[in-house]
């Protein structure tokens, strides 16, 4: 267990608590890991604006997976091969006005860190991380998107969940679409073949990991690739079952600070007192 291992971490309900914070629990073992060596990077469903402020908490100088693998870049090093894949904007209109047909709650696009929203809601600004940094373009989606977008984001009304999955089906070879866990009832939407596990095999090939020694930690169903790919993959004690069936380990919650429980007992490091 002394060889250098490749640790990816989702964020939300997996190296985040509840509350959206690292603990320092959790934040103090992955601090050991790279002291020990190891390689921690971060892959998540979120964009680089709303994902950027953990990787800094940590003092990570590594690439990082967004939007599922639609954007793998390295926020530390421009020279990095950074990879963006965005969504044909042909679908994406088609996709926009199958949503307004069916009269979801809002739809949110968004190229790179620019954000565009069908509607305004305060709701959802808070939610995608929207500042003065970022500014928003609200109202008229179909006219105001004019570049491939990275993702769309839609909101859709309670019920409307399955129906509106039924429909982005039809463009099943041309996208992927997830379902992000409780409290955000949200389907993403990136590009056909975009995942984390893309974005995991290009940092791995980058620093010369082996498939066995990759770590990677998720909870939700954007998780499954990226947690399949790896030779050790482990669901959170709060995951979706499905992952948990599919994982190699199932490591404690993200309440209960699993990710630094299953770290010092598979790396054997030491647990420093906080």
């Amino acid at each position: 267990m002394k060889k250098q291992h490749l640790i990816a971490l989702d964020l939300d309900g997996t190296l985040l608590t509840d509350a959206k914070t690292i603990s320092p629990q959790t934040k103090a073992m992955v601090l050991t890991a790279i002291e020990n060596g190891h390689i921690v990077a971060i892959a998540t469903g979120r964009p680089h604006r709303a994902s950027i402020d953990f990787y800094h908490e940590l003092g990570l100088d590594t690439p990082m997976v967004n939007f599922n693998g639609a954007l793998i870049h390295h926020p530390r090093d421009e020279r990095w091969d950074a990879l963006h894949s965005p969504l044909s904007i042909r679908i994406a209109r088609k996709i926009i006005h199958t949503c307004q047909e069916i009269g979801v709650k809002n739809i949110l696009a968004e190229v790179m860190d620019d954000v565009y929203l069908d509607r305004h809601d305060e709701e959802i600004m808070e939610i995608f991380h929207t500042t003065d940094d970022n500014p928003v373009t609200i109202g008229g989606l179909k006219q105001n998107l004019t570049e491939d977008p990275t993702s769309l984001l839609i909101h859709p009304k309670e019920g409307q969940i399955q129906t509106l999955r039924e429909e982005l089906d039809v463009h099943a070879s041309l996208i992927e679409h997830r379902k992000w866990g409780a409290p955000w009832h949200v389907i993403e939407i990136v590009r056909a073949g975009m995942n984390k596990a893309v974005g995991l095999e290009k940092i791995a090939h980058y620093y010369h990991i082996p498939k066995e020694r990759i770590i990677a930690f998720g909870d939700e169903d954007n998780d499954f690739e990226m947690i399949d790919f790896a030779g050790v993959g482990v669901a959170m004690g709060n995951a979706i079952d499905e992952l948990k069936d599919l994982a190699n380990y199932v490591a404690d919650t993200n309440e209960n600070n699993g990710i630094a429980e299953f770290l010092a007992e598979y790396l054997q490091l030491e647990r420093k007192a906080i």
